[in-house]
């Protein structure tokens, strides 16, 4: 079992050193987690997809289980498109490392929704890695990169 575990960490190892949080034109990405704020506490899903090296446009879902806005039943849910602006290159950050002010703009069950937020993605591997988004609507879970 043991030799087993160090192969595995070996063949791993090479995938650390590519691992890259955000990379422009082209770039995509998936996150998925717990939505801990904002219209409500529940589940969240986000896409990605980037323009050029600054700014990435996508859409998300978020479905609500508790605190849900005004506690009506119809606003369970939060249908969104979003923009990022990446300040990876501008800050000189890591390449495993990204934060992104953004925007949030759709609908909450039949009402008008808007959101602000600043996130962070960090990268463990060339696929998997951890996002953080604190702001109106807030999550913390993992991203993939596509």
């Amino acid at each position: 079992m043991k030799k087993l575990f160090f192969m595995l960490v070996l063949m791993l190892a090479g995938t650390f050193v590519n691992a890259q949080a955000w990379t422009g034109k082209g770039d995509q990405k998936i996150n998925t987690g717990l939505s801990a704020w904002g219209y409500g506490t529940g589940i969240t899903g986000t896409y990605d997809y980037g323009l050029n090296k600054l700014i990435s446009v996508g859409a998300g879902l978020n479905i609500y289980f508790d605190n849900y806005k005004d506690n009506d039943d119809k606003n369970r849910a939060f249908v969104f498109g979003r923009i990022n602006f990446h300040l990876k290159d501008a800050l000189q950050l890591p390449e495993k490392l990204d934060i992104y002010p953004g925007a949030d703009v759709g609908v909450v069950g039949s009402n008008f929704g808007l959101g602000a937020h600043i996130g962070a993605r960090y990268f463990f591997t060339e696929r998997i890695g951890v996002f953080a988004e604190v702001g109106n609507n807030g999550s913390l879970g993992v991203s993939i990169n596509l």
